[in-house]
């Protein structure tokens, strides 16, 4: 695969600088953070599927009971 340069505006590097992850090079966080995926188009996917939108509605639901659990958990060990 080949390079390219391209310009940036200070500003706008500085914005990509602080987005990008230890263990990323610079193209691999441009390339996240302009990734095909947004999290509008995300919702509005899984409004138009509702067997896979339920499936991860519970999945979140599961995961809330465990957090809910083991706030409780500790609050009782702290008391």
């Amino acid at each position: 695969m080949g390079t390219k340069q391209v310009r940036l505006d200070e500003d706008v590097y500085a914005r990509i600088q602080d987005e990008k992850r230890e263990d990323e090079t610079f193209s691999d966080a441009v390339d996240r953070l302009t990734s095909d995926w947004s999290l509008a188009q995300w919702a509005q996917k899984y409004e138009t599927d509702s067997e896979e939108s339920a499936t991860h509605r519970e999945m979140l639901d599961e995961l809330d009971e465990i957090d809910k659990q083991e706030a409780k958990d500790i609050v009782e060990r702290v008391e």
